[in-house]
């Protein structure tokens, strides 16, 4: 059993409950104000890169003019939060660096509260599996490659739902803590002959009905391997966009077939890796 975080979101530890209003003392002024912001940006550049930063280098980063560099840089020196050292060398004077450290914890702070806002608005989509009502609080988890909401809220991840709901409808679920737990489905790679090893006539189609097995996904890359699977009489779900259909149905707790012609496999297979998904690779060419 393995666990997965909502791409919903996650409500944080300190979160606040429903039917609560987040407050904030009001837009960083840095956020307001364009000369703030501006001299902000000015003094980390050069606290980063002092004392050798030239102006034209700051107009470069900052995306503006040499000269409107020059006069923000005659201000801070003015106002003592910049002290020149010679020709094109500047130090960010103690004055200058607490300005920025106080300007850089209120961003932080800021930050945190915006993160913490977004995710508390944040609303999933789930299948309610029985009656629910609106407020209820209910636990998800992954059911056939669908998130379902529960009236056992004890384990693995949890939420409010934001209304009522009959048993099969979709139902809104916000305030969302935990991971979802579930077991990562498996990836079957069933490799057809590609044309010059013979194509679909070269198929074992026994072996490959045996390995298609029962209620599993199927995905089908290749002419070779579409016409195989339509001798025995299988039309695929997936045509197109296979190979991100079954990363995506695995890690969704779903099994997936992929009948693949031979001179796609090697692409598809590292794909599978690259995801960090386990699969099981069977010829079903005829010996």
């Amino acid at each position: 059993m393995s666990g997965r975080p909502l791409r919903c979101g996650v409500r944080s530890r300190h979160s606040r409950p429903p039917g609560s209003r987040w407050v904030y003392s009001g837009m960083l002024q840095i956020l307001r104000n364009k000369n703030l912001a501006t001299r902000f940006q000015i003094l980390v550049e050069v606290a980063a890169n002092q004392p050798n930063l030239q102006q034209k280098d700051i107009a470069r980063r900052l995306g503006v003019t040499s000269q409107a560099i020059s006069e923000y840089v005659k201000e801070l020196v003015k106002e003592g939060w910049l002290v020149s050292e010679g020709r094109s060398k500047y130090r960010v004077t103690q004055e200058g660096m607490n300005w920025v450290l106080q300007t850089f914890r209120e961003l932080r702070n800021y930050s945190s509260y915006v993160g913490e806002a977004i995710t508390n608005v944040t609303v999933c989509a789930a299948v309610a599996d029985q009656e629910l009502s609106e407020g209820q609080s209910v636990g998800l988890e992954m059911r056939g490659g669908l998130l379902v909401a529960t009236t056992e809220p004890g384990k693995g991840a949890r939420g409010i739902a934001v209304g009522s709901a009959r048993q099969g409808e979709d139902v809104g679920v916000s305030f969302i803590e935990g991971i979802v737990q579930l077991v990562p489905g498996r990836v079957t790679v069933l490799r057809v002959p590609d044309i010059k090893g013979g194509g679909s006539r070269s198929v074992d189609m026994t072996r490959l009905k045996q390995a298609l097995g029962g209620g599993n996904v199927i995905g089908v890359i290749g002419i070779e391997a579409i016409t195989a699977l339509r001798r025995i009489g299988v039309e695929p779900r997936y045509l197109y966009g296979v190979a991100d259909a079954a990363i995506e149905a695995a890690r969704s707790g779903l099994s997936f077939v992929v009948v693949c012609s031979g001179d796609y496999t090697p692409a598809l297979l590292t794909r599978l890796s690259q995801a960090n998904l386990e699969y099981e690779l069977l010829d079903v060419g005829g010996s």
